[in-house]
């Protein structure tokens, strides 16, 4: 596509008249600095830096505006004999019909916690939640949700998907109507040699590329034939909401197997993140998430 991509800020004048600035680098920087210190542990299940982080992210929201979806923030559940939990703010629509459909943008908070010492490091550090945290950030300042949004840091996604499994049986069983669900996981560095910005899991499922790609008037999104090659989607905090609603539930990544060595490492740093990268697509971002809480019809389908 050859038109021009949509800001946030071009976005927030179509559809409230309200304007807003981009994500700034700095603010990348703070968020993932936090999240991915080595004062925390690497955040292993049940820990005192998985604790550290949930403190981080519920203070974030609470400055934003965006509430607990339950009586607090904790969504908390056993994984493994270990008592831990999921990390669920709320923004609910605005509009009386909209806000019964349920928009989830998701991330898992936890890590594998310690890993084999290199150079005397042991702390595998990752953090796959800025772009969720700074995504309710800017739709809790943007005000013009139509639909109602779950903003999700997942528990327990490293040792089985537990957290996200948890949450999608819970919502299920209050027979909450889901619309759709974006995931986030690895997005810390540039694809490698793509005309997109990121690839979408499950590509072929729906039609969430397309409107995506719509939505901002860019290639944003696109296919990694990798990714399906590896399973991908099934792999990914998105597909318990998959298996329990049958609406597309998707995740946007951009590790390509060829852009970062530093999987599951102790040498996964927050100085190895190209923050630019990520904040220019939590930007790219904002406006797709922002036309899919308001569209009238629900336009993302499965195929």
């Amino acid at each position: 596509m050859n038109c021009k991509q949509t800001t946030t800020a071009q976005l927030a004048n179509d559809t409230a008249g309200d304007k807003i600035e981009d994500v700034k680098v700095s603010e990348v920087d703070r968020v993932i600095s936090f999240l991915a210190s080595d004062d925390l542990g690497g955040r292993d299940t049940g820990s005192e830096g998985l604790e550290k982080a949930a403190q981080f992210i519920e203070n974030e929201f609470k400055e934003y505006g965006v509430t607990p979806y339950f009586e607090t923030y904790r969504d908390t559940f056993e994984a493994k004999g270990v008592k831990t939990f999921n990390v669920v703010g709320f923004l609910k629509g605005t509009d009386a019909d909209l806000a019964k459909e349920l928009v989830i943008v998701g991330a898992h908070f936890d890590h594998i916690g310690k890993g084999e010492e290199v150079n005397g490091d042991t702390i595998a550090n990752g953090a796959g939640s800025t772009a969720v945290i700074l995504l309710a950030q800017q739709l809790a300042k943007l005000k013009n949700n139509k639909r109602s949004v779950l903003f999700v840091l997942f528990g327990a996604e490293e040792i089985g998907l537990l957290g996200s499994k948890h949450l999608a049986k819970v919502l299920k069983e209050k027979e909450v109507n889901l619309y759709a669900m974006v995931n986030f996981e690895m997005i810390g560095v540039p694809l490698n040699d793509k005309p997109y910005k990121a690839y979408i899991t499950g590509f072929e499922k729906s039609n969430m590329a397309e409107k995506i790609n719509e939505y901002v008037g860019s290639e944003l999104v696109g296919f990694l034939p990798k990714a399906k090659q590896y399973q991908l989607f099934m792999r990914s905090d998105n597909y318990p909401f998959f298996q329990q609603f049958n609406v597309p539930c998707q995740t946007i990544s951009t590790f390509d197997f060829t852009n970062y060595e530093y999987y599951h490492h102790v040498d996964d740093e927050a100085s190895e993140m190209n923050f630019e990268f990520m904040a220019e697509l939590i930007n790219g971002c904002t406006p797709a998430i922002t036309k899919m809480v308001n569209t009238p019809t629900k336009e993302i389908k499965l195929n």
